[in-house]
């Protein structure tokens, strides 16, 4: 794709689903932006949990989709050239995945590949509380190449729903691309 950015969507089997749906949602308004969805099989579960559109629907909102176990497609090769990946919402066992080079799925495959072409990996992980598995995990793939992007309340942008807290927290990832999404309102100072 000439002129506009590739990005990677991966949407794992943690709570919070529909961080990875208003993702999407996001960047399919944004020109000059494709997507490149990769949901594994726990998120297509969860996607019925928490009240969100089913699978196919999911899809619809990407440019382009791959199943989890499609260890030949485009995305496990780093010749495929792309802007890099965001995994919206991260699950701790995908993050353990990442932090240690277990490519044990397409999501974890496409992440990896991007760690080592040096392209930008953005993970958003849940879970509360924290280990201290998680926190080593944490750095480890903060070590290995990635920015952690927990999806944490902020209070300065003044959110009105959810939906805003989470339009916040999704524009502070995308900003690792250097996208402002419409809407974002970065801190202005005091």
């Amino acid at each position: 794709m000439s002129g506009g950015k590739r990005i990677i969507v991966g949407i794992s089997g943690a709570d919070g689903v529909s961080l990875g749906v208003r993702l999407l949602g996001i960047l399919r308004g944004m020109e000059g932006v494709e997507t490149l969805l990769i949901m594994s099989r726990a998120a297509e579960r969860n996607l019925a949990l928490e009240g969100q559109p089913a699978p196919w629907e999911v899809r619809a909102l990407a440019d382009r989709w791959y199943e989890p176990e499609d260890m030949a497609a485009e995305v496990a090769s780093g010749s495929f050239p792309t802007d890099g990946m965001i995994v919206a919402p991260c699950s701790m066992k995908t993050l353990s995945a990442v932090a240690h080079g277990y490519t044990e799925n397409l999501l974890v495959r496409a992440a990896d590949v991007c760690l080592k072409e040096g392209r930008r990996v953005v993970l958003m992980p849940r879970e509360t509380p924290l280990g201290i598995i998680h926190i080593k995990n944490m750095l480890a793939a903060a070590e290995a190449g990635c920015a952690i992007v927990p999806p944490m309340l902020t209070y300065y942008c003044r959110p009105e729903s959810l939906d805003d807290a989470a339009d916040h927290v999704l524009g502070k990832a995308l900003m690792q691309f250097g996208l402002t999404p419409p809407g974002f309102r970065p801190w202005g100072g005091g």
